[in-house]
Order: C-alpha cells, then sequence, then structure tokens
C-alpha cells in the first residue's frame, strides 16, 4: 500500500528505467510520483578554470538522453521533468507547490552532487529519503570492511581493491539486472511536463547516441559478436570501433548500468568461452568502479592541486601551452591527433587520454587540473569519479604506489601508430614549431 502522498524521483546520472531499484520502490510506495532532472545552469557558465563544465557535444549526447528517458517513462505512465534551474531552486518549489513528503535518489560520487543533496535533507528533515547504489556493481554493504571512516584505511591503490574483490568473489548484491517496473504512480495533474526534444541537428562527427535504447543496442550487438574475445589484445587502437567497447558514455550518464554490462558479459562467456581478453573487460568495470567509491571515499581531495596525497606537484599554469594542448598544436603529433580528435568527435581512447595527459603534465608542465577540466567540458563519456581520479592517478597525486606516470611519446607513436596512420587522418603533424612564444622588447637605439 502507497505510504507517500508524493513521491520525487531526483534523476542525475541514472537515467534509465531498466536496473533502477528506486523507481520499484517509488511505484509501491506513492500515490504520486514527479521524475526531476535538473539542468543546472552552472554547467554552461564559465566555472573555476575558464571552462564550462558541459561543452556542447557532451550536451548534445545528454539532450538524446534525456528524450529517450521520457520515452521511457511515458510507457510507464509518467513524464519527466526538466528543469533549467538550479537544483536547490527546483527542488525546493517542487517541495512547496506538490507537497512532496519522499525524495528518491541515487548514492552519487561527485562531492557537489553530494553536497546538494545533504543540503535539501537539512532544509527538509521531515521528509522521508530512499538512496540506493544504482551506479556501482556493488552496494556499500558488501564493501563495509574496506570502506571504513578513516581515509588512511581505504585501498591505497587499485591492485588492493581488485585483491579484495576477487578474493572474497564478490558479485553485485542484485543476482540479476532488475526489469522496469510494470507501471508508475502518475505525476500530479498540474505538474506540466512538455516533451523534451533531443537537438534537431546532432553533430555528424560524433559516433555516439544518447540514450538506454542506444546503448543497450550497442552492448548487446558487441557482446553477440567476437570482439569481446580479443578485447585485451585490440583495447589499445587509437581510432578504430569495434576495437574497444565503447560502453563508456552511456554508463557516464546511467543510460546502462555497470550490472547490465556485466549480466551481458557474463552470458557472452556462457555462449563463447572466458578468456583473458574477456576477464579484462571485467578488470576495467572494477577500475570503473574502484573509482567511485574512491571519489565518494574522499570528497573534495580528487578536485584537490595536492590530490589525496596532499602533495602539490611542481608544475604550473601557461596560458599558451594550455590553449595549445586544447587545440592540438603542441610539438607533439601524436597528442595533436588525439586532441583533435576530442575536439570533433567528443571522445578518444583510453590509451589517448593516457598520451595526452602525461604530456599534459610532464612535457608541458602545466597544472593538472586544468586538464581535467577540460576533459569533463569535452568528453560526452565524462565521469567525475573517473576523470579526476584518472588525472590525479597520472599526475602522481591519486592511488598509483609508482609515482606519477610519464609516457614515452617517440615510443608510444612507434607501437601504436607505426604507419602515422591516426595522425595523418587527424592532422597531427599540422602545428607551430614552436611551443612557447616571447614577445621582444624594442631597446632604444643608442
Amino acid at each position: 500500500m502507497a505510504k507517500h502522498r508524493v513521491g520525487l524521483v531526483w534523476f542525475e546520472n541514472d537515467l534509465r528505467t531498466d536496473d533502477h531499484p528506486l523507481l520499484h520502490h517509488a511505484a509501491q510506495e506513492c500515490q504520486q510520483l514527479i521524475c526531476l532532472y535538473c539542468v543546472n545552469p552552472k554547467w554552461f557558465q564559465p566555472n573555476r578554470y575558464g571552462l564550462r563544465s558541459m561543452g556542447e557535444l557532451r550536451w548534445q549526447f545528454l539532450q538524446q538522453s534525456l528524450a529517450d528517458l521520457d520515452n521511457q517513462l511515458q510507457t510507464l505512465g509518467q513524464r519527466l521533468f526538466v528543469s533549467y534551474e538550479a537544483p536547490l531552486h527546483a527542488v525546493a518549489k517542487l517541495i512547496a507547490e506538490f507537497g512532496v513528503d519522499a525524495i528518491y535518489r541515487s548514492h552519487q560520487s561527485g562531492a557537489y552532487e553530494r553536497h546538494y543533496f545533504d543540503i535539501v535533507r537539512e532544509r527538509y528533515p521531515f521528509l522521508d529519503y530512499v538512496q540506493d547504489d544504482t551506479t556501482t556493481l556493488f552496494e556499500r554493504a558488501q564493501l563495509q570492511h574496506i570502506m571504513p571512516s578513516q581515509t588512511e584505511s581505504f585501498p591505497a591503490s587499485f591492485s588492493k581493491f581488485r585483491k579484495y574483490v576477487e578474493s572474497n568473489s564478490l558479485r553485485p548484491a542484485i543476482k540479476a539486472p532488475l526489469p522496469a517496473p510494470a507501471s508508475l504512480p502518475p505525476k500530479p495533474a498540474r505538474l506540466n511536463c512538455s516533451t523534451f526534444q533531443p537537438p534537431a541537428t546532432p553533430n555528424e562527427n560524433s559516433p555516439f547516441s544518447g540514450g538506454s535504447a542506444a546503448g543497450q543496442q550497442h552492448i548487446e550487438g558487441y557482446f553477440k559478436s567476437n570482439a569481446a574475445q580479443h578485447y585485451k589484445t585490440t583495447r589499445n587502437a587509437l581510432d578504430t570501433w569495434q576495437h574497444s567497447t565503447k560502453f563508456s558514455p552511456w554508463l557516464a550518464d546511467g543510460s546502462v548500468s555497470a550490472r547490465q554490462v556485466l549480466a551481458q558479459l557474463d552470458q557472452h562467456e556462457a555462449r563463447q568461452g572466458a578468456n583473458e581478453s574477456t576477464y579484462w573487460i571485467f578488470f576495467e568495470l572494477l577500475w570503473r568502479e574502484y573509482f567511485h567509491w574512491y571519489a565518494q571515499h574522499y570528497g573534495n581531495q580528487v578536485f584537490a592541486a595536492g590530490g589525496i596525497q596532499g602533495h602539490r606537484p611542481t608544475t604550473s599554469f601557461y596560458p599558451g601551452r594550455f590553449q595549445k594542448w586544447c587545440q592540438g598544436n603542441t610539438p607533439y603529433p601524436i597528442v595533436n591527433a588525439c586532441m583533435k580528435q576530442l575536439n570533433a568527435t567528443g571522445y578518444i581512447s583510453n590509451r589517448g587520454r593516457q598520451l595526452v595527459a602525461s604530456c599534459f603534465v610532464h612535457e608541458l608542465g602545466l597544472d593538472w587540473r586544468y586538464g581535467a577540466a577540460y576533459f569533463e567540458q569535452q568528453l560526452v563519456d565524462y565521469d567525475v569519479a573517473a576523470n579526476w581520479g584518472n588525472w590525479q592517478y597520472l599526475a602522481g597525486v591519486g592511488a598509483d604506489p609508482r609515482g606519477h606516470r610519464w609516457f614515452d611519446l617517440g615510443k608510444q607513436t612507434a607501437m601504436y601508430d607505426p604507419k602515422r596512420e591516426f595522425i595523418e587522418r587527424w592532422q597531427g603533424d599540422d602545428h607551430e614549431q614552436h611551443l612557447d612564444h616571447s614577445d621582444a622588447a624594442d631597446w632604444p637605439i643608442r
């Protein structure tokens, strides 16, 4: 029997109706329901790095995902209400106008997202709050022995985390991804939900389409092929669609869940066999998992110059160098090609990310946080935990016990683009000869 008059499901990076336990709770407990997504105006304004949190390609992908979520909700008797106000204002107005008495929300890895929710709970202590772990493979209760309150007790490296998971044979607490509920309670009659339209002219360079339907189609197609059988040997390709999984954009905004990917992987192994390559897909899911719990554990330290180590690197900020890196106009062709690919498509390979980040920190001597912020703006698969955690790892202020990672760009080019096909395709050789420019002073003639 329903116990809440009006519930509110606050969607963030869980843009799906399948494998969403909170929707089942809301379906059972609410008489009426509001399904909310907040498009924060701050995403499109200059941030502390002079960049935007939401670039055009990422915004395009998100709009497609929101339109798809609205379509999913309509099949369940619901609609998506998209607010363009700051989240705290939007939630406050809905509580006041419709008498919301319960809020359903996924646990978030981002410190700012958690802060918003903490403020709501402080302002409205009389509401019921229901949370669940919908963005990770595991639930926090499964990791309680390695998630204590003391920072120093958190696994200091991914290897320790992986060994804990594998030695305890951890698997998702929900044995199989949940189907969507049969129906959802209706929205309040006075709530006007406009049909959410995706962009009319999507960017032709982006290979990705947002939304659960596109994500599920891609994942199912990938695992029906034999690509997973060779993943470990092909995953470092710089510019080939089938050589890596390409699941990350849909995982990032929650159009598909990590549990759904793992379930498809298990089915693939049952059909075609398990090997080192299929294990490596699970291995990559564990990396994602580690960074999500890492971000939840360390909070704002994820964004600090000294990272979780508290030791600030001996780097600085050179505006000219930063601009050239962003434009793909450095003395390093492989880096230029990767950055031009990123700017055109919103995506670069995992190997490409390592190379451009290594160049940013080590060759250019730049503050790693500006690189992470540029990725946040540009990547269609931006994930707060994976992005900032990986940048910290490479800059030597994160979870890498070996210290900062430096990649020999010449050697990497010979290994991964020996014929320079990728560099030629993305015009990596087209750059200025000099990295820095100095304006000469005109001394008076004597």
